[in-house]
């Protein structure tokens, strides 16, 4: 199981492809929004599948002028978009494909056994600090809840 990074220090910086081809990086939202980093093994499994609808059925509350989501995963920019597409995922899906798990080892929750994320959460504030995590073993899913709270409690 990952034990991640410390919390209170600058997030790591990344740039990764979005589900449509999209460069996203994560500094770009430094000052403007709180952002959850929402780390997950794989496109289409049970748990993943179901985390993700949650996300979308709460996404009023998870994207707002305060705030944003970004889903990371290393399934390829395709399996991505076949994803989002089946499942009407319209929030940010990352590829962190290739280098292979990079931003996922950054993060300190990258699976070198199994070649994919944990299952595991930060919070960036405003400022780009990370200010709150989690780390759920692969077969239990997080709770939107605390997940929606860290990031509200983030964007101040």
């Amino acid at each position: 199981m990952a034990t991640g990074i410390d919390l209170g220090g600058l997030a790591p910086d990344f740039t990764l492809r979005d589900q449509f081809g999209q460069d996203i990086t994560l500094s770009s939202y430094r000052g403007v929004k709180a952002v959850a980093l929402v780390f997950y093994p794989f496109a289409f499994s049970g748990v993943c599948s179901g985390e993700m609808h949650g996300i979308r059925t709460r996404l009023d509350e998870f994207l707002t002028f305060d705030t944003e989501v970004l889903a990371i995963s290393c399934d390829p920019v395709y399996a991505l978009r076949a994803f989002s597409d089946a499942d009407g995922l319209n929030f940010g899906l990352l590829s962190d494909f290739w280098p292979h798990g990079e931003v996922s080892r950054a993060y300190g929750v990258f699976d070198e056994r199994g070649g994919s994320p944990e299952r595991s959460s930060y919070v960036v504030d405003k400022t780009g600090r990370l200010t709150w995590a989690v780390h759920n073993p692969k077969p239990a899913a997080r709770s939107a809840d605390d997940l929606l709270d860290a990031l509200r409690a983030a964007a101040g």
